[in-house]
């Protein structure tokens, strides 16, 4: 093989690398969210039997459980799987786009979390996790090497509580995975509140404390009326018995 050759075959290499590593959505990178809700959050638990009618031992079991970040940035997300088959990982775990349907098709949950049109290849690069799919969890967080019970924790900012926003899942569905991409088992989200503490509307201020009995007595208006009519009077009333 020619110098000339190697050369072009690697500056062809090079070039593939650095396109892959500066690999974007189609609009762009995804965006942090903001104003999640305090409190909120949503689980999908995978159901009993599993989707894929291969040689399992019952299904996967597990969840990935979610709630708001401080401050209502980001989310904060609790992954939990064990019962994993003994071969075909390192397995993956992605929010889909559709719901599961009423007769448990994995395949009807459609592509990935994909607000900014990025697709699935090359792979999500997991130092650059806001140029990924937002609902690659597995990408950005770690796959699941073994077969060995899984537990994880970690902050994503680009996924969302807030309706309306394009990166909300909380109607959406989870979806596990062998590596090639096969689709073992699938759940929907569900919605939940953790606390009903919400902040004081705007303009408004928080309810006043009723009297205990360590504090001053509060009179009503008629009474209070009196006292003043009372203490006007009393001058009066003395000069007159000082005439007798």
């Amino acid at each position: 093989m020619r110098v000339s050759n190697i050369i072009t075959l690697s500056a062809i290499g090079t070039t593939s690398v650095l396109a892959q590593s500066n690999v974007t959505g189609q609009l762009d990178d995804a965006p942090p969210t903001t104003g999640n809700p305090a409190g909120k959050g949503a689980i999908a638990t995978l159901p009993e039997n599993a989707f894929w009618k291969g040689s399992l031992d019952g299904n996967v079991k597990g969840y990935v459980s979610a709630t708001s970040g401080a401050d209502g940035n980001g989310i904060d997300y609790s992954v939990s799987f064990s019962n994993l088959p003994t071969e075909g990982g390192p397995f993956i775990y992605h929010i889909h786009v559709a719901p599961v349907p009423s007769d448990g098709n994995c395949t009807d949950t459609l592509a990935h979390l994909d607000q900014m049109i990025r697709g699935e290849d090359p792979a999500c690069d997991a130092t650059r996790p806001a140029s990924c799919q937002q609902g690659d969890l597995s990408g950005k967080y770690g796959k699941i090497n073994g077969s060995a019970p899984y537990t994880a924790k970690f902050h994503d900012p680009y996924t969302s509580l807030v309706e309306g926003n394009g990166a909300y899942f909380g109607n959406r569905s989870l979806v596990f995975h062998f590596s090639n991409k096969t689709r073992i088992s699938c759940a929907n989200f569900t919605v939940f509140q953790t606390n009903t503490t919400t902040p004081y509307p705007t303009g408004s201020s928080p309810a006043k404390v009723s009297p205990t009995s360590s504090t001053v007595p509060v009179i009503g208006a008629g009474t209070a009326l009196n006292v003043v009519k009372t203490l006007a009077i009393a001058p009066a009333v003395a000069a007159f018995f000082a005439l007798l």
